[in-house]
């Protein structure tokens, strides 16, 4: 491993931070994706149409 100095763990903690950060985001963005899908499959389930004319269930 290579040496990082006196400053390894400020590199170390803001490499874990950032990863961590990224790793919410893309969690968040997952749930608010299947969030969406099923209030669109429930809109179209009461009958309201999209005006694309493609159901919930034809997004992949």
């Amino acid at each position: 491993m290579m040496s990082l100095g006196p400053y390894a763990s400020f590199i170390v903690t803001s490499y874990a931070l950032v990863a961590a950060v990224v790793l919410i985001l893309i969690a968040w963005i997952a749930l608010d994706h299947r969030r969406v899908r099923a209030k669109l499959h429930a809109l179209e389930e009461a009958g309201i149409a999209r005006r694309s004319g493609r159901g919930a269930t034809d997004l992949k």
